[in-house]
């Protein structure tokens, strides 16, 4: 049994909008600041991470790439589940390989965990179905 919940489609419609907001600000930080980045990947207790799955330069330009382009996606409402999860995919190890385990960087964990529910909800939900109300 599924349970029906009631929202206004305009609040689904900003939480999308300002979601995106922080995909699209770290996809320029990732591009344009990419030494800066990469420090902070070569200063990560759990670098291994970033190192495993292969140069960390090209994974910071491909991660800033899908970030822009998904972020995009999510502002616009196109495509919004592959977006969001085009966007957990590169949150989730960026999570892992950055904030885990330094304790200066609880408080960027736990938004990235946050971040990381607003993107669960557009996964978990079929926005496409959400009817457009007057308010």
């Amino acid at each position: 049994m599924k349970a029906k919940i009631s929202v206004s489609y305009r609040s689904v419609q900003l939480f999308r909008i300002l979601l995106s907001g922080i995909f699209l600000v770290a996809s320029f930080n990732h591009i344009l600041n990419l030494e800066k980045t990469l420090n902070r990947i070569d200063q990560a207790r759990f670098k291994g991470i970033a190192y495993f799955f292969g140069n960390p330069e090209y994974l910071v330009i491909i991660s800033g790439i899908v970030m822009m382009i998904a972020g995009f996606f999510l502002l616009i409402g196109f495509k919004t589940r592959w977006a969001a999860i085009a966007l957990a995919a590169v949150i989730i190890p960026i999570t892992l390989t950055v904030q885990v385990g330094q304790i200066h960087t609880l408080g960027p964990l736990f938004k990235n965990i946050a971040i990381l529910g607003g993107l669960l909800f557009f996964i978990l939900n079929d926005i496409q179905t959400f009817k457009k109300e007057k308010l």
